[in-house]
């Protein structure tokens, strides 16, 4: 099936987004975790997989995809969680949680390991269709942002970005922010040119964001 950048007319996307609401609405369970790589679960079913900085909302937005409150717990502590959460929705995708990146009292250690770990991740993985790289829409792009793309890059894997927090930016500041993450994007060969805008709060672009999980399932 083709994601909603391809869509040719109303009622296709309209399609696209009725599947990715049918998939999100079966059951969505967490069967493995992994904090080394060969703690990995064997490869399956096509994974997505959530990254993104220590603070841009990734576990609230996987909650808000899921429809589950407490699918992906959200840290009081930014950086906690340094494993890969794999959950099984509806035995024909996997979401893997990956860790988050870029929290600034992290040590150099662990964040050599953080790339080490996700680079071993990233170009082993023959099953992993795509990685949804979340962007804070309220802050302009980060150095450890920008070194999450290019680690996607060199790795060869196809990443979407997916702008969060929207409900707490101005329509100006938005489309500045829109427009530099669509450039972002066309920068890297392995970027998707679909930007999402999302809100995990308001429910803003979820409806979009399940339309392309959707439409990588098997």
């Amino acid at each position: 099936m083709t994601g909603l950048s391809e869509a040719r007319d109303d009622a296709e996307r309209a399609a696209l987004i009725e599947a990715g609401r049918l998939l999100f609405a079966r059951p969505c369970t967490f069967f493995h975790a992994a904090q080394k790589p060969e703690q990995l679960p064997p490869p399956g079913l096509p994974e997505v997989a959530f990254c993104g900085r220590s603070n841009v909302g990734k576990s609230s937005l996987i909650n808000a995809v899921t429809g589950q409150k407490a699918l992906a717990r959200v840290s009081q502590t930014p950086g906690r969680t340094r494993q890969l959460n794999f959950f099984n929705l509806a035995e024909r995708l996997v979401v893997v949680d990956l860790p988050g990146y870029g929290y600034a009292k992290a040590s150099k250690d662990l964040q050599r390991d953080w790339q080490g770990m996700m680079f071993d991740y990233l170009r082993g993985r023959p099953n992993l269709v795509r990685v949804m790289l979340l962007l804070d829409a309220r802050i302009e792009t980060k150095t450890a942002d920008r070194a999450a793309m290019e680690l996607l890059n060199d790795a060869a894997v196809a990443f979407q970005i997916v702008l969060t927090k929207a409900d707490e930016v101005g329509p100006v500041k938005m489309a500045t922010r829109f427009a530099e993450a669509q450039a972002l994007a066309r920068e890297h060969t392995a970027g998707h040119p679909l930007v999402l805008v999302t809100s995990s709060r308001t429910g803003q672009g979820i409806d979009e964001l399940r339309a392309e999980v959707a439409a990588l399932a098997a």
